[in-house]
């Protein structure tokens, strides 16, 4: 091939390349748009309103305060003064971080093993495709009638209270209206919610486990809990992964069920960070805080990530 002919070939090649990329780009134009539009411009938004003072109102009245937005919110003179103590049992971000903090270190095991256990019992059994529909609704359902009926079960006089009396234990409190129940009352009814949907996840996990290794275990010798705890159990290891990822941030994102239960009470004991951004930014109209308590809810649930891929590339070496 002469030497002319080589660069006719290069620079067809260079277009259909050139064609190729213009193509995928096309492919790829709507949902980058989508994510610049929806998540990158609120995003760098938020970070610069967090370091202003607004109302709302005129833009004109927009006044740059630096960190200000954010030692008000630590109520940092305060802190200094009279020690991390203060920052939990009186701040209202150190309360609703306390509270947000609880709520998922109970309500991500719980589900989890909620999830996995259903998983288990309806893997092979019998009408198990009704039962994975029944368990699933609950996550399709309307979150206000979900609410709204379990307010109703976990009142004073309601059926819950009633079986706990029937079980011969003094109990007749409502749930929502007590202190120290009412972020149980949410507890029980995420757990409750989330558990058929992580179980249609890990039911398809199981299907992934090879046989052969179940087959070879019980030629050994292994009864079926030993089978689930080193056979099953390391196998459902990346889906496991991939579900306490989700269950974090899901769980320091949440807001709706108590809006709707508690309204982030009694008093402020189902704060959470996500009620304390709507309070600040709609109900006190302080936009500037409330953009600055955004990004500490960002930087946790970024920190949080990164330490569990960490963790999970650890244990994956190991």
């Amino acid at each position: 091939m002469s030497l002319q002919e080589q660069k006719r070939a290069r620079a067809r090649m260079g277009k259909q390349e050139r064609r190729n990329a213009l193509i995928a780009y096309s492919f790829l134009a709507p949902n980058f748009l989508g994510f610049a539009i929806f998540t990158l411009v609120p995003v760098i938004c938020a970070i610069a309103l967090s370091l202003c003072e607004w109302n709302g109102g005129d833009v004109s009245k927009l006044r740059f305060v630096g960190l200000q937005n954010y030692g008000t919110i630590f109520n940092v003179n305060k802190v200094a003064e009279k020690g991390i103590g203060y920052f939990f049992s009186r701040v209202d971000l150190g309360i609703a971080l306390k509270n947000t903090v609880f709520y998922t270190l109970i309500t991500v095991p719980l589900t989890i093993v909620c999830a996995l256990a259903l998983a288990m019992l309806l893997n092979k059994a019998r009408g198990a495709v009704a039962y994975r529909t029944i368990f699933f609704f609950p996550y399709v359902a309307s979150m206000v009638a979900i609410c709204v009926c379990w307010s109703f079960m976990l009142m004073k006089d309601g059926p819950i209270n009633q079986l706990i009396m029937g079980l011969g234990i003094p109990f007749n409190k409502s749930w929502t209206a007590d202190s120290n129940m009412a972020i149980w009352s949410i507890i029980l009814v995420s757990v409750w919610r989330n558990m058929g949907y992580y179980m249609v996840i890990y039911l398809a996990a199981l299907q992934g486990v090879p046989q052969e290794l179940l087959e070879a275990a019980t030629v050994d010798g292994a009864g079926k809990w030993k089978q689930f705890l080193h056979v099953t159990l390391p196998q459902l290891k990346p889906t496991t992964f991939f579900v306490s990822v989700m269950m974090i941030i899901s769980c320091f994102k949440i807001y709706d069920v108590v809006a709707i239960m508690t309204d982030g009470g009694p008093g402020r004991s189902t704060k959470m960070l996500v009620t304390y951004i709507y309070d600040e930014a709609f109900i006190k109209v302080r936009y500037g805080q409330a953009s600055a308590i955004s990004m500490v809810l960002l930087v946790i649930v970024l920190l949080v990530t990164i330490l569990q891929f960490r963790s999970e590339k650890k244990f994956s070496n190991d």
